[in-house]
């Protein structure tokens, strides 16, 4: 049977370099595929007409590749978020995933480097509770390449991958999918290489016995069925 899923990212590209190869294979599987993406880009921030547009383009293109089944994005200026922002993002948030109905949740790490991130992790944690969200079975936790490495290892934070997919099928069309945010990209050693994302695949990969994986760190799982 199909599974409902949604990714939530902070800015476009995280969905990728976080969980590229588990949403190909969702989409493989025949599960539906949500997006949610909290922060935009506008003039008023100093970016070119021309930037936003290619922007917008790159998400389309992405939507397309992974068959996305509805991108929902919630406009926030990047780099912005802050604590005052919760207030109204977690009800927009809730709206979103009441509308959606996931089964599972892909969410961003709590202790990443980048602000953006974290005040993203907090909203979507508050939408989570069982009694108000009773379809979603799981909340996973993914790595940000630049973001989640650079946090500080701090023992009540850092980010323990309990959590292992196979992505050995689709590590090269990962790698062509980052390729769309090409001005996110660069050459090793900038933490978005295609060399990086290659060896952390392979890293999380030893660690299951397989060529590539991607890692996440499960934070609910919850069971109905017989085991």
């Amino acid at each position: 049977m199909a599974k409902t899923v949604i990714i939530v990212s902070a800015h476009p590209d995280d969905e990728i370099l976080g969980a590229g190869g588990t949403l190909m294979k969702h989409r493989d599987q025949g599960d539906i595929i949500n997006w949610l993406i909290v922060t935009n880009i506008f003039e008023h921030q100093g970016y070119s007409k021309e930037r936003i547009e290619s922007r917008q383009a790159e998400i389309d293109t992405i939507s397309e590749k992974l068959g996305i089944n509805k991108v929902y994005k919630l406009d926030y200026p990047t780099m912005s978020l802050s604590t005052s922002t919760l207030k109204d993002m977690i009800p927009r948030i809730s709206q979103v995933f009441l509308e959606v109905k996931p089964q599972i949740l892909y969410c961003l790490n709590r202790s990443d480097a980048h602000s953006d991130h974290r005040f993203v992790f907090d909203a979507v944690m508050a939408c989570t509770k069982s009694f108000r969200y009773p379809f979603l079975r799981e909340v996973l936790m993914y790595e940000c390449i630049s973001e989640t490495e650079f946090a500080p290892i701090l023992p009540e934070k850092v980010f323990q991958p309990n959590c292992f997919i196979d992505i050995s099928k689709y590590l090269e069309a990962k790698i062509e999918l980052m390729r769309v945010y090409e001005s996110e990209m660069g050459e090793h050693p900038f933490p978005r290489s295609e060399r990086n994302i290659t060896a952390l695949a392979t890293f999380r990969g030893a660690t299951m016995g397989v060529e590539y994986a991607e890692a996440f760190q499960l934070i609910k799982s919850l069971r109905f069925e017989e085991l």
